[in-house]
């Protein structure tokens, strides 16, 4: 087994990966591919799925060449992805219809609106564990419906197909012979039964959504098809529970919160589905070897992003590096706070009419102001979701689990566990991820036999502890006030 490798398939929102793992979870080969957003309106994000399919399959071109070249032969490959973006296609042809919508996208707040006012928000979110919110697939797949000529006629005929990132990547992989979800992403629809782990005919009916376009639902585990190659999918699961998969958070009450493009908290809560009363979701975590389990999850529409807007949008810094720099020149923010509420904010507000204020702006506010404003504003988010899940749960958080491209920032580390007042643990494995997906894969064919297995493989890369003596509910009520400033600013 020392010369076999698991694939994983790590498909993000701004970005393509390929990932090998050995036995121990150790890396051996990567390749990522950048793949371009379009905005074509004021709160619109859109992909286009020929472009993730390409820049998915040239860096898994890429990884199984340098495995090969390593001598090693791949056993396995899993699949995980940016959740809720939605894919509809030819059923014969495989050519979409429209582009890819992006969880970010808000162009269904309207939408979400309308079916509030008609009281069915309490039935979605007793199925569904969601909220209606346009961040959820299924309002995007009712527009592209109502907004692509004669596609409702096409779905109705059952010549249409509707996918999550994951179906769109099994279908292209298995060359259109396999239609498919799994669990975790279907929980994240607004058409799944949590309960029962079925598509729910009557949320359907009220979303306007043909049954035949609906992929099968399948469990993260197991074998979907086998890819051109005859290697066999074998674990799929969203992004986050594939995190919270690979962070090892088996027990109830243990946590993960990723920081990348937004920021995911996700708590294991068992096999029993704790319903919110603080504005979380209630999601699958998981569903391995016929057990099905669940998280609440709280999520954070702009997280690493907004290290990304100081650079690109606004050119203060040049390098995600550089914001850790320049944000250290100040001892604090100078009372500014920063609320990237630019697509809308997630839990727990949920107000896709909310959008991005900076306040407390004086003729002393700098660029290190601005920058150290922008991290903060990750951690303070993530301690409003950490707050609610505490309360939700019953359960004290130990410790937090984190991982994601964002955790390199030493300051933010810091200062997320200042916020917390509990330890702040960031793996000593960066692909969290990824590893979770070939985790799952890995454990489908035997080549892993027990979770336990698993988490005694667990790495501990570095432990934030808090700052004796440091004060954070001052902080947490200012950044209270900057956030009800800035919702409710879209016009409807």
């Amino acid at each position: 087994m020392n010369d076999e490798v698991i694939l994983a398939l790590d498909q993000g929102t701004t970005s393509s990966r390929t990932i090998a793992f050995d036995r121990q979870g150790k890396v051996v080969a990567l390749a990522q591919q950048e793949f371009p957003q379009y905005f074509p309106q004021s709160g619109w994000v859109e992909h286009e799925g020929e472009e993730i399919w390409a820049s998915q399959s040239q860096t898994l071109g890429q990884v199984t060449a340098e495995v090969q070249k390593q001598g090693k032969s791949v056993v396995a490959m899993g699949i995980t992805n940016q959740r809720e973006t939605t894919l509809v296609w030819d059923r014969k042809t495989g050519a979409l219809i429209h582009r890819a919508i992006v969880w970010q996208d808000r162009r269904t707040a309207t939408m979400c609106a309308e079916l509030k006012e008609k009281g069915l928000e309490e039935k979605f979110t007793e199925k569904t564990g969601l909220r209606l919110d346009p961040y959820f697939s299924g309002t995007k797949v009712r527009w592209i419906l109502e907004n692509v000529e004669g596609a409702r006629e096409r779905a109705e005929r059952g010549e249409l197909c509707f996918g999550t990132v994951d179906s769109w990547l099994i279908w292209k992989l298995t060359g259109g012979a396999v239609h498919a979800t799994d669990i975790t992403n279907a929980s994240r629809t607004l058409l799944l039964n949590i309960h029962t782990g079925s598509w729910d005919e009557e949320l359907c009916e009220l979303l306007e959504i043909p049954l035949g376009v609906l992929p099968e639902v399948r469990s993260c585990s197991e074998v979907l098809g086998k890819s051109a190659e005859g290697i066999p999918i074998s674990g799929v699961a969203g992004d986050q529970h594939a995190a919270l998969f690979g962070q090892a958070c088996f027990q109830e009450g243990m946590a993960k919160n990723t920081y990348g493009t937004g920021c995911f908290l996700l708590m294991n809560t068992g096999e029993v589905p704790v319903k919110s009363e603080n504005n979380l979701l209630t999601t699958v975590a998981w569903e391995v070897g016929g057990k099905r389990e669940y998280a609440l999850e709280g999520s954070v529409f702009v997280g690493g992003a907004v290290v990304q807007w100081l650079r690109d949008g606004l050119g203060m810094i040049q390098s995600s590096a550089e914001c850790d720099e320049v944000a250290r020149e100040v001892d604090d923010n100078g009372g500014l706070y920063l609320v990237p509420a630019f697509t809308g904010i997630g839990a727990p507000h949920w107000d896709p009419f909310a959008r991005g204020i900076a306040v407390g702006l004086t003729r002393g506010t700098t660029r290190a102001h601005f920058c150290r404003a922008a991290l903060e504003s990750i951690a303070f988010q993530s301690a409003e979701l950490v707050d609610c899940m505490v309360k939700d749960s019953g359960l004290p958080l130990v410790e937090l689990r984190v991982d994601g491209g964002a955790t390199g920032s030493e300051l933010l580390m810091q200062f997320q566990a200042d916020l917390l007042g509990v330890d702040v643990v960031r793996s000593g494995v960066a692909e969290t991820t990824a590893l979770g997906a070939a985790y799952l894969a890995g454990l489908a064919i035997g080549w892993w036999e027990s979770r336990e297995e698993i988490a005694a493989q667990w790495e501990l890369g570095r432990r934030f502890s808090a700052t004796e003596g440091f004060v954070a509910d001052d902080l947490l009520g200012e950044w209270g006030r900057a956030v009800e400033r800035s919702k409710g600013w879209e016009k409807v």
